[in-house]
């Protein structure tokens, strides 16, 4: 038990499967492809959302009270494996929302902010907006920050600000993002 306890990918992979055997084998849905897509789409939510989350609450204000010589230890092996899976949390999630609005008809209205779509849309041009800051603007600057990407000290220090300010923004859209995915009735 404890080697397959110990080994994340084993884990996900029975996990993976398990899913898709409740999906396909006793899911209420008539639509598997659509129940599969929502699963996913939650899945990577939650690994996006938890890991800005995670950045914004706990990792950049403790930063400050790291000593100095255990600073390394999250620059270089946590954080380049968070934002890891936080960019790439951003991408499938907007990936897997855009494909839920196609599959199930309403992606031009949801986009176009028809009233009757307006919610969810709404919250698909938040989550669009946050995963252009995170491909775009946060990525780009932490690598100069985490030394990925050489920079001078000055340079570091804006690229952080600038990082920290759109990881904050992303904190703030997250709020109404996720208010409306959740009360969206699917139309």
């Amino acid at each position: 038990m404890t080697k397959f306890f110990g080994n994340l990918h084993a884990v996900l992979l029975v996990g993976v499967v398990l899913t898709i055997a409740v999906i396909y084998g006793v899911g209420p849905n008539a639509d598997s492809t659509q129940a599969a897509l929502r699963w996913l789409h939650l899945f990577f939510g939650i690994t996006w959302i938890g890991l800005l989350y995670y950045l914004n609450f706990v990792q950049v204000p403790t930063m400050p009270k790291v000593p100095a010589e255990l600073k390394p230890g999250v620059t270089k092996y946590i954080a380049p494996s968070v934002l890891f899976f936080f960019r790439w949390g951003a991408a499938f999630t907007v990936l897997t929302g855009l494909l839920i609005a196609w599959h199930a008809g309403y992606i031009v209205q949801a986009l176009s902010l028809d009233p009757h779509f307006r919610l969810i849309g709404i919250g698909m041009w938040l989550a669009l907006i946050m995963a252009f800051n995170v491909w775009f603007v946060i990525w780009p600057n932490q690598k100069k920050v985490l030394g990925i990407v050489p920079a001078e000290d000055a340079v570091k220090a804006k690229a952080a600000t600038t990082a920290m300010i759109f990881s904050r923004t992303n904190t703030l859209l997250s709020l109404a993002m996720l208010y409306c995915m959740v009360n969206f009735n699917g139309g």
